[in-house]
């Protein structure tokens, strides 16, 4: 990938002019190289990608920056399109983290970003160790919940795990989101549509179902039709969640709840939303999305939106425990408006 045009006006200017208070800082000498090495690596930040588009809105944000992606890809999760978005990209096992470390550590990463869904249930399957052949950091990592079972395997467990072994070899991850912030969606009715009062229960049930399966670290999402839950996420994922509530309720019209575990980790499995999940939604018969605000990622937003309102769905984010309708109501009286167009979503 080319490298931004600027980069060299903006690099040599930054040190050949020095910090305020000190000297300039010459390229030719020994200490003008380290500095210019040291500018040059706190520009880089790892990508570690899993699943979605997720990633690569990250990877081109970041660039956009000005700063340099150097990404690993997990094998069998992320997208091949992904290597156009980074600087240096390389495939790696779901089980080489040893080799991931190794890989940030060469090219002088610190920060490091996780983005995309990791699918869970690889690490269920019968001979998953012989196919995804785990190295000695993998291994001694999680040996203790999936071997020797002395600690659980829940979501929360495993990549506070992971994040710990990285930091050990001075790889600290933080959220994503904080290199996009705009992606966190505000609080408000974001479609043409709104849902209808027997739909505000249904969100309302929902959200207090969905908000105790998160503090237990089960999952996500809920699907609830006149305040009876027709599917609960757990390792499948969201998407086949949707699904398999769409053959329960044959008659549709169902609400799907998603929202932040209580004990959310920004750093990631951050609640996710797009197009492909109104597409699920819209083709099992769901009618509404309920999402939280200031806590869930809304991908490609202004598409997602078009395409939801060209297909009759509403979308509602939340923030607050109290009763929904009450909730989005006062916020979008106070912006004279129920329409998108009229209201801003703010981030």
């Amino acid at each position: 990938m080319n490298e931004p045009a600027d980069k060299t006006t903006r690099f040599d200017a930054a040190h050949r002019q020095g910090a305020a208070g000190e000297p300039p800082v010459h390229p030719g000498t020994k200490h003008g190289q380290d500095a210019l090495i040291a500018h040059e690596r706190s520009r880089r930040v790892g990508l570690l990608a899993g699943w979605g588009r997720y990633p690569r809105v990250i990877a081109e944000s970041l660039h956009s920056q000005g700063v340099e992606v150097f990404c690993l890809g997990v094998s069998g999760h992320a997208e091949p399109e992904l290597r156009d978005a980074c600087d240096r990209f390389e495939w790696v096992g779901l089980c080489k983290i040893g080799r991931a470390i190794r890989y940030f550590k060469k090219h002088g990463i610190h920060e490091v970003a996780m983005a995309g869904k990791i699918h869970k249930v690889a690490l269920f399957q019968p001979w998953r160790w012989w196919k995804l052949l785990p190295d000695w950091t993998t291994f001694r990592t999680f040996a203790p919940h999936f071997l020797w079972r002395h600690k659980d395997c829940r979501d929360d467990t495993l990549l506070i795990a992971l994040v710990d072994v990285f930091a050990k070899h001075g790889l600290h991850f933080g959220p994503a989101t904080d290199y996009v912030p705009e992606l966190l969606i505000g609080e408000g009715v974001l479609t043409d549509r709104r849902p209808s009062a027997a739909e505000w229960r249904d969100v309302e049930f929902g959200w207090q179902i969905a908000k105790e399966m998160g503090r237990l670290d089960i999952g996500q999402s809920v699907v609830v039709k006149d305040q009876a839950v027709m599917a609960v996420e757990a390792v499948e994922g969201t998407d086949q969640c949707i699904r398999r509530a769409g053959t329960l309720c044959r008659t549709g019209g169902f609400t799907v709840v998603k929202v932040a575990k209580p004990q959310q980790d920004m750093r990631f499995d951050v609640p996710t939303v797009g197009r492909l999940t109104l597409e699920t939604m819209h083709h099992a018969g769901g009618r509404v999305l309920a999402i939280e605000a200031g806590r869930t990622i809304l991908l490609d937003r202004e598409e997602t939106i078009r395409w939801a309102n060209q297909h009759g769905l509403a979308i509602v984010a939340w923030s607050r425990p109290d009763d929904p309708r009450h909730a989005v109501d006062a916020k979008q009286h106070a912006a004279g408006s129920w329409s998108q167009a009229a209201m801003p979503i703010e981030t």
